[in-house]
């Protein structure tokens, strides 16, 4: 790359790709905050019954956990960090036009990583098209699990972001084969 560009341009490619990836991804994740949240809110002003309030603790506990914890913070969010980096070091022209999707694994990814990622997203555009039908409460109920998740997300980003460099077997990049991860 440095032949066809000079370092400046390199440099600034680098600074880019990295803000631009982790800053897209972060801003993705906050829309789907704001547009779930007030549905969540609309619990506030109505006469829940016991069986509402122990599902909204099932909802927000299992959501913290499986979408937070196991799905953002354990995979996810190193996952996001680690790809942003391997553009910072590695960057491309495209890559960095596309550097959210590119650290979501979409694109310039193992073959394995892109069939999860596309799999992962169609299973989660069926779900919230599921959870559109369902009546209030319940469907507060459920926004509000997933709002809880998606903040976990954000945190987990902004704590690998803070932390340096993930563990190793957190943080693969999953680049394709023959490219260093770092």
């Amino acid at each position: 790359m440095a032949r066809l560009f000079p370092s400046t341009v390199v440099g600034a490619l680098n600074k880019i790709g990295f803000a631009w990836g982790v800053g897209g991804v972060l801003l993705l994740l906050i829309f789907a905050v704001l547009r779930l949240g007030p549905m969540a809110l609309e619990l506030q002003g109505m006469e829940l019954q016991q069986i509402h309030w122990i599902a909204l603790g099932v909802s927000i506990g299992y959501m913290a956990y499986a979408e937070g914890y196991k799905g953002f913070h354990l995979a996810f969010a190193p996952r996001v960090v680690a790809r942003a980096r391997y553009l910072h070091a590695h960057p491309r022209p495209l890559h960095v036009l596309l550097a959210p999707v590119f650290c979501m694994g979409y694109i310039y990814a193992t073959p394995r990583r892109k069939l999860l990622s596309f799999a992962l997203t169609s299973m989660i555009i069926v779900l919230v098209l599921l959870v559109r039908l369902l009546p209030q409460p319940w469907r507060g109920i459920v926004d509000a699990g997933v709002v809880t998740g998606l903040a976990l997300g954000i945190l987990s980003i902004l704590y690998f972001l803070l932390m340096g460099q993930p563990h190793d077997s957190w943080a693969e990049a999953d680049v394709p084969e023959g490219h260093e991860q770092f």
